[in-house]
């Protein structure tokens, strides 16, 4: 029972951060794959405040989710002017580069780690924070359905589509860029909190390119531009590793063998069945 209560709270959080991801990549057509970064930020904020300064719980994952959608200025105002490709490249970089500064910080416990993160539940502790996981993912969930299904979502259509036109009607496609991008991060940086105080230890190695590949293998094989197609990608790519679990293959093959699946997963869906599982409904 412990085992399936720890999962449903993973699903939770990566229900949200998946659902984040697609608010970017697939509503705002944003190349970008530095979403764990902004993961990371939030944690490694709950962990620091909490270690540090003994903070409110919640006040110390509000601020996460606050420092990881500051942070997100720093990638989307120099890169939004450009995008494609060299946005991609751009969002590499970021997280690549952000990752060894928290390597090198010893306030944030270096590579090795930052540990004793304060236990904040005592009772019944999986379950509540399976409550709050599935919460959250609930909430981002109806969020970003009432976002994208509204004026403003054809706004956002409108300027993935064709950007030139959307500009020529006078519309400022840059501040809805950013505008996306930023709540997308701070979502992230809010799942990144609750995810710290849940396993209470925190490296880098948590929040390598591994982690972006399978957030967007959640979101290519779920649907991408679909509100509901992340939350499927989310409970099928965190149940396929459990399955994979039961070959008893040894430790050295099964964490390649994880990101040798999610790279074949995109890949095949974007040739086979390129909407995904959940097809996105074209907004009215």
């Amino acid at each position: 029972m412990e085992y399936i209560v720890s999962l449903l709270v993973l699903i939770g959080l990566y229900i949200a951060l998946s659902s984040s991801f697609n608010l970017i990549i697939g509503f705002g057509g944003l190349v970008s794959i530095a979403h764990p970064i902004f993961f990371a930020l939030g944690a490694y904020t709950v962990g620091v405040l909490s270690v540090q300064f003994d903070l409110n719980p919640i006040l110390a994952v509000a601020a996460g989710g606050l420092v990881a959608l500051v942070a997100s200025f720093m990638l989307s105002l120099p890169s939004l002017r450009i995008s494609g490709d060299y946005l991609l490249i751009t969002s590499i970089g970021f997280q690549l580069g952000l990752i060894e500064i928290i390597k090198n910080l010893d306030l944030l416990g270096g590579a090795s780690g930052l540990s004793g993160i304060p236990n904040v539940v005592e009772d019944n502790r999986s379950l509540v924070f399976a409550a709050v996981s599935l919460g959250l993912a609930l909430a981002v969930v109806l969020l970003v359905r009432a976002l994208v299904r509204g004026p403003y979502g054809r706004a956002i259509q409108a300027m993935r589509d064709d950007e030139l036109a959307f500009s020529a009607l006078g519309r400022n496609a840059k501040n809805i860029k950013i505008t996306i991008f930023a709540l997308g991060s701070g979502i992230a940086g809010i799942a990144g909190g609750i995810y710290a105080y849940y396993y209470q230890y925190l490296t880098p190695d948590q929040f390598q390119i591994l982690q972006s590949a399978m957030i967007l293998t959640m979101v290519v094989v779920g649907g991408m531009g679909s509100v509901y197609g992340p939350v499927v990608g989310a409970v099928l790519l965190l149940a396929l590793p459990e399955v994979i679990t039961f070959l008893n293959l040894p430790s050295e093959i099964m964490g390649p063998l994880q990101g040798v699946i999610f790279t074949l997963l995109v890949i095949v869906f974007l040739f086979v069945r390129p909407q995904g599982l959940v097809a996105p409904k074209r907004l009215q």
